[in-house]
């Protein structure tokens, strides 16, 4: 029988669920992946050989675009990231965070500001719009602006993340509401969400455009936001670039240099201070890196 191509929607105790059109297989990898240590991941275009109506085994992957350590999936166009002004409120910091991986790993990061029933997402969703990021606000318990973040994720393979509790799984299951996606209560107490996603799946939206759940900030590709060296992380501020010819320095670190472009932009309001103030804790985290410590892109 002919091999055909798919894509992994859902990888658990060793079998990987490949869509094919409108048909799920159910496959086992072949024994070379041992070998070769590359194990296929959610989201991974392959090629499988058909054993029956709807089994299989897994051949080949195609080659990737991107791959992300935690969670462990690739070929993302797009990562949707989660954001709360009511309970549990997000730091901006967490935003900025995965913003950076995003652009590192040339992945499309989408900001959505959920709960806007509750609390008036504006003040952070414009931080964002200044900075020039696709920003949707929505409500998962009225359907606002659902449809717009739809568009916004048509035609794509988008994960998305967010810190525990802003309404990741509440979004995907109005997203797509043929899919029940376990919820959790948020803790009042704490102020964050019970782990309610377990593993990786990405749902088919229709015209070739999927949505993964993922886990939360704490966990999302820690070790690849920790491989940045610190000379890399001014470009993953798209908002400085405006700015970074106008630096006295050509080395400046934009930190506290005298005449620099950065700092003067900030200073004037055109980068806002939340920005520069991830940036800088970014950078120092990044000092701490050893050389042997730092990976470079897949």
């Amino acid at each position: 029988m002919e091999q055909i191509q798919g894509v992994i929607i859902k990888a658990l105790s060793g079998f990987y669920y490949v869509a094919v059109e409108d048909r799920i297989y159910e496959c086992r990898a072949r024994g070379k992946f041992r070998k070769t240590g590359d194990t296929p991941l959610v989201g991974d275009r392959v090629t499988v050989l058909p054993e029956g109506e709807q089994k299989g085994t897994v051949a080949d992957i195609l080659p990737r675009k991107n791959r992300f350590v935690r969670p462990a999936v690739a070929n993302l166009d797009a990562l949707v990231i989660l954001a709360s002004c009511s309970i549990p409120v997000t730091d901006p910091f967490l935003i900025d965070r995965m913003i950076a991986i995003a652009i590192r790993q040339r992945v499309t990061p989408l900001v959505c500001v959920n709960k806007s029933d509750l609390s008036a997402p504006e003040p952070l969703a414009e931080i964002y719009r200044s900075a020039g990021f696709a920003v949707v606000c929505t409500s998962a318990e009225t359907g606002e602006g659902i449809e717009e973040l739809r568009a916004m994720i048509h035609g794509k393979t988008a994960a998305f993340t967010g810190n525990s509790g802003v309404g990741k799984s509440a979004i995907l299951s109005r997203l797509c509401p043929s899919r029940v996606i376990e919820t959790g209560e948020v803790s009042q107490k704490l102020g964050r969400g019970r782990h309610t996603t377990r593993h990786v799946e990405l749902y088919p939206l229709g015209e070739e455009t999927y949505a993964a759940d993922t886990p939360g900030f704490s966990s999302f590709d820690l070790e690849q936001m920790e491989a940045i060296p610190k000379q890399e992380l001014e470009s993953l501020f798209p908002d400085f670039q405006p700015y970074l010819g106008r630096c006295r320095f050509p080395d400046c670190s934009h930190r506290k240099e005298p005449d620099c472009g950065v700092l003067e932009a900030v200073s004037r309001g055109e980068i806002r201070p939340s920005r520069h103030k991830s940036y800088l804790r970014l950078y120092e985290a990044a000092m701490q890196l050893k050389s042997w410590e730092i990976k470079t892109n897949p």
